[in-house]
């Protein structure tokens, strides 16, 4: 018999694996470290405004004027009172919920709708429609402001629907917004229905489903996540749109909240009511605040589920 080496008689499980060098870890760490550095001082940056603006907002105008860093002696609620009544900040605050309302279900209903399709179906045109969408999204708002100025000036020309169209409408205004998102909701929905399983949507057609129940009934419910997501998303644009309410929306007390906080900004200079001013604001944040801690964990899920899948 041949002799066979010893070295190769040494079973897989026996042989000993290299531990990482001591750099290895060192290096993760400090990567980590450096990490952690960077999102503590992002917090920060956008943290302390907010902090600023509200501790501002219950402070008197004397007490801004002598220090703006500094804490205030007593908590100045009157502020707000003044900010929605003297300001008109609660006019433009309801003008802003009615557009957004009208909006922002659209949109999601709209851009689902075309998502769907779009990643699920099949048919001639379908990349190049998809293509379109992506287009839009680096078509800039201010190229459009003179056209659209006029397309929703002529619509209030319109036999039946002029009463309710034209310039000064909050329901054209709310249609210009759902024009404007459509193309980020379709592109970021689209992906998403992709990301959901085929066996499910074949069972429910196998069990008699038709395809508008399908839609509405099953894949919905299941892309509950990146709705919300893009719902947030839609939300935070809609309510702080400032360029197309400046062209489309000139009366008084047809302006949102944006317009609003603008003139009142504008208007700090002869009156100088400075806590007024932040009350505003922070009347306009309460909003958004309220719905991101609300729907924060959703986000994050929709935000992360093409991932994992």
């Amino acid at each position: 018999m041949t002799a066979v080496d010893d070295r190769t008689k040494t079973p897989p499980a026996s042989r000993a694996v290299r531990p990482r060098g001591p750099g290895v870890g060192a290096g993760q760490g400090a990567l980590n470290l450096l990490n952690g550095t960077f999102l503590l001082i992002w917090g920060l940056v956008t943290t302390l405004p907010l902090l600023w603006a509200v501790v501002s907002s219950v402070k008197t105008n004397s007490e801004f004027l002598a220090d703006p860093w500094a804490l205030p002696g007593a908590a100045h609620l009157e502020n707000f009172g003044r900010a929605w009544t003297v300001a008109n900040i609660g006019q433009y605050f309801v003008n802003s919920v009615i557009v957004v309302v009208i909006s922002v279900p659209l949109t999601m209903l709209l851009g689902a709708m075309a998502a769907y399709v779009l990643a699920r179906y099949d048919f001639p045109g379908n990349r190049i429609i998809y293509f379109g969408f992506v287009a839009g999204l680096i078509f800039p708002v201010f190229l459009a402001l003179v056209p659209l100025f006029f397309v929703v000036r002529n619509t209030g020309n319109l036999p039946l629907l002029g009463e309710v169209l034209g310039l000064n409408s909050h329901l054209s205004l709310a249609l210009v917004y759902v024009a404007f998102s459509m193309p980020f909701t379709v592109f970021f929905l689209t992906a998403f229905f992709r990301t959901l399983p085929n066996s499910i949507a074949e069972a429910a057609i196998v069990d008699g489903c038709s395809h508008f129940g399908l839609f509405f009934r099953v894949m919905l419910p299941m892309a509950k996540p990146g709705l919300i997501s893009i719902g947030l998303f839609n939300v935070l644009g809609h309510w702080n749109q400032y360029v197309l309410p400046v062209v489309l929306m000139n009366e008084p007390d047809k302006k949102v909240l944006a317009q609003g906080l603008a003139a009142l900004a504008i208007s700090q200079g002869y009156r100088g009511d400075w806590s007024a001013l932040f009350a505003g604001l922070v009347i306009a944040l309460l909003p958004v605040l309220i719905v991101y801690v609300l729907f924060q964990k959703q986000v994050q899920a929709g935000l992360t589920a093409g991932v994992l899948k």
